[in-house]
């Protein structure tokens, strides 16, 4: 793509086709004909390049992702009665296998819905939050707006309270915390938020941007820590100096969704911007190009030995975070960025025989596994990008902001 100053009418028709059509008619089909079970119940995510079942076993906060999705794209794009009817058929067994007798959720499940794994983590949880929060919208389901609601103040009270959930590391010898916990409670409340009429959302939204402006973003290295110490420490050991660009790039643009939110408040504009602008330059491959998987902030080697590789979703969320960028600064900067990220990842990861993306990639862009789901793979990065650039360059476009 020709790096020109303006996004124009041309260029915006074309690319909200390749993100339309490129999820109404291959990412979701793709999910649609090969995962759902209507024998046992749920979705099958771990599939081969064709689509062939690898393996039967359900992860739960796949589940959830793939709920928020339908449900979304119900409210988002039309009622189409088969996305509500799959959406409830996931959400029907979340709540018939997902939960323990501790009210805590499962990782995964076997195929007949029997206990496998339960996670220190709460990411089952709060995909289940956004599921319910979005198909309660879609049904005009009070009952699953507040249960939701619920659910979330319990997340809450397992982030906040000792002990509740077990440290990565012994506390007592290394406090820490981590990037995920403020920014999946950002991108959760504010998908709740749309569903109940509760300031608990806004507190918490608030309370987390908080956080990683004064605990995570470290301005004397210029990167967005993925693990600090409790108020913000740098624990200057392997794990420690660990950067997850795609990660921060990911909580940038949740940042830069609420500046949108709130009539582009320029604070919060700002804060996403420098996230944004920090993460690229530590996170592009300058020689092959592509998003690298982890780097160290002080420029040593990295302990993870895939961290040169190129995986699927850093990529769909930088594409989401330049564009919202450059439409709310209609800086060039942001567009070339989009477009140089954009162009890579389109170049690479999409599968023209059978459709959907590969997910992970070398460094130099090869395939290394042709696989298309796994427990981590599944309906939710790539056609959250498709169906959030296509809505907001549609917005733009109509605004005539670009």
């Amino acid at each position: 793509m020709e790096l020109t100053s303006k996004l124009d009418l041309t260029e915006m028709e074309r690319l909200i086709v390749v993100y339309r059509d490129g999820l109404l008619k291959d990412t979701l089909p793709f999910w649609m004909d090969h995962c759902v079970d209507r024998e046992y119940g749920g979705f099958n995510f771990a599939l081969d390049r064709d689509g062939t079942v690898l393996s039967t076993d359900k992860y739960l906060w796949l589940h959830g992702r793939f709920v928020w999705l339908l449900s979304e794209l119900f409210l988002q794009v039309e009622p189409n009665g088969e996305w509500l009817e799959l959406a409830e058929h996931g959400m029907a067994y979340i709540l018939r296998h997902g939960f323990a007798d501790n009210g805590k959720m499962y990782f995964s499940v076997d195929q007949q819905g029997r206990p496998l794994r339960m996670r220190r983590y709460v990411f089952s949880e709060t995909f289940a939050v956004m599921a319910m929060a979005s198909l309660s919208r879609a049904k005009k389901d009070a009952a699953l707006a507040n249960r939701a609601l619920a659910l979330f103040k319990q997340i809450i009270e397992y982030f906040t309270t000792p002990g509740m959930i077990e440290p990565k590391f012994d506390s007592r010898t290394r406090p820490m915390k981590g990037l995920s916990t403020p920014m999946i409670i950002i991108s959760t409340a504010q998908v709740l938020r749309e569903a109940v009429d509760d300031p608990f959302c806004q507190v918490w939204i608030d309370r987390s941007i908080a956080e990683i402006q004064n605990n995570f973003m470290h301005h004397g290295y210029e990167a967005v820590m993925e693990t600090t110490g409790p108020a913000g420490e740098l624990i200057d050991t392997m794990e420690g100096r660990t950067l997850t660009p795609g990660h921060a790039i990911e909580a940038a643009w949740f940042v830069l969704h609420e500046a949108k939110l709130r009539d582009n408040d320029a604070e919060l504009r700002q804060t996403g911007l420098t996230m944004l602008d920090w993460m690229w330059d530590r996170g592009w491959d300058k020689e092959y190009g592509g998003i690298l998987y982890y780097t160290d902030v002080k420029g040593l080697s990295c302990s993870e030995y895939w961290h040169d590789m190129k995986f699927w979703w850093p990529h769909n969320e930088t594409i989401i975070a330049s564009l919202l960028a450059h439409v709310l600064t209609g800086d060039d900067k942001y567009l070339n960025m989009f477009r140089k990220v954009h162009d890579w990842t389109y170049a690479h990861f999409p599968d023209p025989d059978y459709g959907e993306w590969f997910g992970y990639l070398h460094r130099d862009g090869s395939v290394s596994s042709r696989l298309k789901g796994n427990q981590w793979k599944g309906a939710f990065h790539l056609p959250r990008m498709q169906l959030y650039c296509w809505k907001l360059l549609e917005e733009a476009r109509q605004a005539g902001s670009l």
